[in-house]
């Protein structure tokens, strides 16, 4: 960052005071610019005994099968950002059940939220970052070709619960080993 969004003025870099991390200060105003994770809300579209993932579309991980999710925008609840990202991705509308699963990717700065949702009905198509759309079975999901681990982690948790007949909420940590934290 080298300009204040606020004035328009130089920033530098420095830990304001009470703070204890440096921080984009702008030198004519004073305005703090603080950097935060980025909330990355999806759903777990579920029809029948099958889940509706997309292909992606777009980088990363293009070609690569995911559930429907992206970037939390401003002025919206997580559940209405995991219904927006269904229906722009794939076309679909869907009922929000209930917060699933969540994981914290630091090395990226990521927040991921996924909801269990019901699909309203069969009316999905590829949206503008999806090749194509598709429901799948448990024994058909192209695990090898999901995108991201927050994606599979939930999709082996959904389907385990299912199983169960009891869906808990699932949290936890996606870290990179030390030595790629390095090549980083």
């Amino acid at each position: 960052m080298n300009y204040c969004s606020h004035c328009g003025a130089k920033v530098k870099q420095e830990t304001p005071p009470g703070d204890h991390l440096p921080r984009y200060v702008c030198s004519l105003c004073g305005t703090i610019h603080y950097e935060n994770p980025k909330m990355v809300v999806g759903a777990i579209p579920e029809w029948e005994d099958k889940i509706l993932l997309c292909r992606r579309a777009i980088e990363p991980r293009y070609g690569l099968w995911t559930l429907p999710a992206g970037f939390m925008e401003n002025d919206e609840t997580t559940a209405q950002a995991a219904a927006r990202e269904t229906a722009e991705e794939a076309h679909a509308r869907v009922e929000i059940v209930a917060l699933y699963a969540l994981y914290n990717l630091p090395h990226i700065s990521q927040v991921h939220l996924f909801f269990r949702s019901r699909l309203l009905d069969l009316d999905f198509m590829p949206g503008i970052e999806s090749l194509e759309v598709a429901l799948f079975s448990e024994a058909a999901i192209p695990w090898e070709e999901l995108a991201f681990s927050s994606v599979s982690n939930t999709l082996r948790h959904f389907f385990e619960d299912r199983r169960k007949g009891e869906f808990d909420l699932h949290f936890g940590d996606i870290t990179l080993p030390l030595d790629e934290k390095k090549g980083a």
